[in-house]
């Protein structure tokens, strides 16, 4: 499985960006799809997931309202719309993706360690 995640950049304080992520090498319909970011100094954080099979999404508190999880099922490619960004946006941001589970979705996919590939991570930067 390979994952490319692309479209980070520079932005301003409220502006708009949205990244991608292509999967290649696995067919998605049982797995989820999510979004991770990083800090120097921290831990990875979860953003935003989708299951693949039923396009339900999960959204950490900190992001909910601003962003928006998609996907291009033609391309096997999903897509975070990041709005009214904030500095403290600021990270590399991750696509992973991992086995889809029978239970609700906010029981694991906040967790590093339910996903089982990862993409190389694109850098986010917001100005003030």
């Amino acid at each position: 499985v390979q994952l490319q995640a692309s479209g980070g950049g520079l932005v301003q304080a409220g502006g708009s960006l949205r990244l991608s992520c292509a999967a290649s090498g696995r067919t998605l319909s049982n797995y989820i799809m999510g979004w991770f970011r990083q800090t120097p100094g921290k831990e990875r954080e979860f953003v935003a997931a989708m299951r693949w099979s039923d396009s339900v999404t999960n959204y950490a508190d900190s992001v909910k309202g601003r962003f928006t999880f998609s996907r291009d099922n033609a391309k096997n490619t999903v897509y975070l719309q990041m709005g009214s960004l904030k500095r403290e946006d600021t990270a590399v941001y991750y696509c992973a993706t991992g086995r889809a589970r029978w239970t609700s979705m906010t029981y694991y996919v906040g967790r590093p360690d339910s996903y089982d590939h990862w993409g190389q991570g694109t850098l986010v930067t917001v100005s003030s």
